[in-house]
């Protein structure tokens, strides 16, 4: 699966691919055949394209709870750096569209397993409106709005696409 790489304020999308017993990392478009060997917990022995490193790789505290951290001490220094599942970015930005409400789109293709809400409802920052499921996995979409729930576009069961409007949120006025 592809992660997306944290390294400082850089960003990159790596992949480990498992293909007929051999182990590739992507990155960077490029493939790259590696192999992987822990020789202890933590430490671990890599070769990559004819040169060997040792690796010890330690967690790290993040801000972001669901990112996960890592310290990777080589022989050259010691790195941190974050892996975050690209899907979350992309699930991140499904609420309403800012302080006047808006329409919540589907940020992927799916299919709606659950509607939370109707027409009427009060929701606040934050709750989740629907279930849908993407990818073989089921993902929570939530609102950025606090307001009423003023349309709902779809029905449980519905096959949607990318950009395809579900919800729309009118802000409650302050």
């Amino acid at each position: 699966m592809k992660r997306t790489l944290l390294l400082g304020k850089d960003s990159q999308e790596v992949e480990l691919l498992h293909q007929d017993g051999v182990t590739s990392l992507v990155w960077e478009g490029q493939s790259h055949p590696i192999d992987i060997l822990e020789m202890e917990p933590g430490c671990y022995s890599i070769l990559m394209e004819g040169r060997s490193v040792e690796v010890r790789l330690d967690q790290a505290k993040s801000p972001d709870p669901e990112a996960h951290a890592y310290r990777a001490m080589l022989y050259d220094g010691a790195y941190e750096f974050a892996l975050v599942d690209p899907r979350r970015a992309l699930l991140a930005g499904v609420g309403g569209a800012g302080a006047g409400g808006g329409i919540m789109a589907s940020p992927m293709p799916g299919k709606i397993v659950k509607l939370l809400v109707k027409v009427g409802d009060q929701v606040q920052e934050g709750q989740t409106l629907l279930v849908m499921e993407a990818m073989k996995m089921q993902n929570e979409l939530k609102t950025n709005t606090t307001g009423t729930v003023a349309t709902v576009h779809v029905q449980e069961g519905a096959t949607v696409e990318t950009g395809t409007s579900l919800i729309t949120v009118m802000a409650t006025e302050a």
